[in-house]
């Protein structure tokens, strides 16, 4: 009941807002109407679902449905909402739910009902949606009476200029227990009740003649001239043109009637394509917001790394947000001390690591504010204490390779960590190998 209730609300809404104008409101009409009245198909989805009743394609076929006859009186309220009020008549074996009455047998059924149409578009269309709803009352073999309520759609279709098609899918929902939940379809023929002709007034005679002025030989007389004085035109009201901002322009030339503009620009002001207050005629990028110091232009970014140089402390090289524009050294460094492995036991700095060496030399002379970390590993064979002073020495080799090359001992920093951090498999060779190696971390801020 609570979603009946909410739906008649919801159309009576609709109503509401619909209700405008009635030019074009329905004539008296009667309906004849054929109906069909599906029990069987509310029935199925209650004992399981709609979904299921889908799924399963238990939709009622017509052979299960019902035969009914009925007239229809329509009239508009307005252009969009048409009263309506309907009676049928069907002969059948009426399903009574949640009853113990059952009378297996066809008897007639009755009923009548009363609502609206809310038609989203008017009567002058060919096809017309429309939404239904009211509420009614039946009875059956004259003995049994119920209530419902009822909500649906259907479609309106234009013969002629009063002369529709109907048909009309609605959901009847009981209002008492005697009522069944039932679909009914129902197709039908309008026509007016009667086809008023519009009554035609005499006019009246003609006022006698009065000779007007015209100060201003405009051709509009001074009666009704707003500027009797001043030539002007009819549109204008015997006025000249208009010129609104007073730039000299007027109105009917003007594209900007509310700003003062120029000529070349059809009464409008010079115009601002990138809304940066830099007008198109001074500005060198009218397309792209800027700053006047820059013509009009954005702050330029000269390395394009993405940071504007006003902003950016290394603008010719290209760098990164995070560091002020500047490169970031972190990543080549650690790339190039994985290049950098000892001999077993041993703390000399194999000829194929000095390549990557030097590299990392030249980025730190490069960037002379930068510092670096240099962390000795080992393998796991020997003692914990002899592996601590290995990887210390590996680490001061290469921190003594680094001063020979010319960098500030100040800047370094050797650490030796044993075999603490293994980034190889101990138990095996190759991971052992891995493991006798240095680390390098720095840290730079361009100045």
């Amino acid at each position: 009941m609570k979603r009946v209730f909410l739906g008649m609300l919801s159309l009576l809404l609709c109503c509401e807002i619909m209700a405008q104008t009635n030019v074009l409101k329905k004539k008296p009409s009667f309906s004849l109407n054929f109906a069909l009245k599906d029990f069987v198909t509310p029935a199925r989805i209650k004992s399981t679902s709609f979904s299921q009743v889908l799924v399963d394609k238990s939709i009622a076929k017509t052979s299960d449905m019902s035969a009914a006859l009925g007239v229809q009186y329509l009239e508009g309220l307005t252009d969009h909402i048409d009263f309506v009020a309907g009676l049928d008549v069907a002969f059948l074996n009426y399903p009574f739910r949640n009853t113990s009455k059952i009378l297996n047998t066809n008897k007639f059924l009755v009923s009548v009902d009363a609502g609206v149409n809310v038609k989203l578009l008017p009567d002058n269309y060919f096809f017309t949606p429309y939404l239904s709803g009211g509420l009614g009352g039946s009875m059956y073999n004259a003995t049994y009476f119920s209530a419902f309520n009822y909500l649906g759609g259907g479609l309106q279709f234009r013969l002629s200029e009063d002369v529709f098609i109907n048909t009309q899918c609605s959901y009847r929902f009981k209002v008492t227990d005697l009522a069944s939940d039932h679909f009914q379809f129902s197709l039908g023929v309008v026509a007016p009740i009667t086809d008023k002709k519009p009554v035609v007034k005499a006019l009246p005679p003609p006022a006698p003649m009065v000779v007007e002025k015209d100060s201003d030989a405009d051709g509009i007389m001074d009666s009704k001239d707003k500027c009797p004085t001043v030539a002007g035109l009819a549109k204008y009201n015997g006025c000249p043109i208009p010129d609104t901002d007073g730039d000299g322009i007027n109105d009917e030339n003007d594209k900007c009637i509310k700003q003062k503009g120029i000529a070349k620009y059809s009464g409008c002001p010079i115009p601002d394509t990138d809304k940066d207050g830099i007008n198109d005629e001074e500005d060198k990028c009218i397309t792209v917001a800027g700053l006047a110091r820059y013509g009009g232009c954005p702050i330029p970014d000269t390395d394009n790394d993405g940071v504007n140089d006003e902003d950016d402390k290394c603008p010719n090289e290209v760098g990164t947000k995070a560091n002020n524009g500047c490169p970031e050294i972190q990543a080549k460094i650690a790339e190039l001390a994985k290049q950098v492995y000892f001999a077993n036991n041993g703390t000399s700095i194999g000829k194929k690591a000095l390549p990557s060496l030097d590299s990392v030399a030249a980025i730190l002379i490069k960037y002379t504010s930068a510092q670096l970390l240099i962390e000795g590993h080992t393998d796991n064979v020997g003692s914990a204490a002899g592996n601590k002073m290995l990887s210390q020495k590996r680490a001061n080799a290469i921190k003594a390779y680094f001063v020979q090359k010319g960098i500030a001992e100040s800047r370094l920093r050797a650490v030796g960590l044993g075999l603490e951090k293994p980034l190889g498999n101990n138990a095996t060779a190759s991971g052992r190998a891995l493991n006798r190696r240095v680390e390098m971390k720095t840290t730079y801020e361009y100045k």
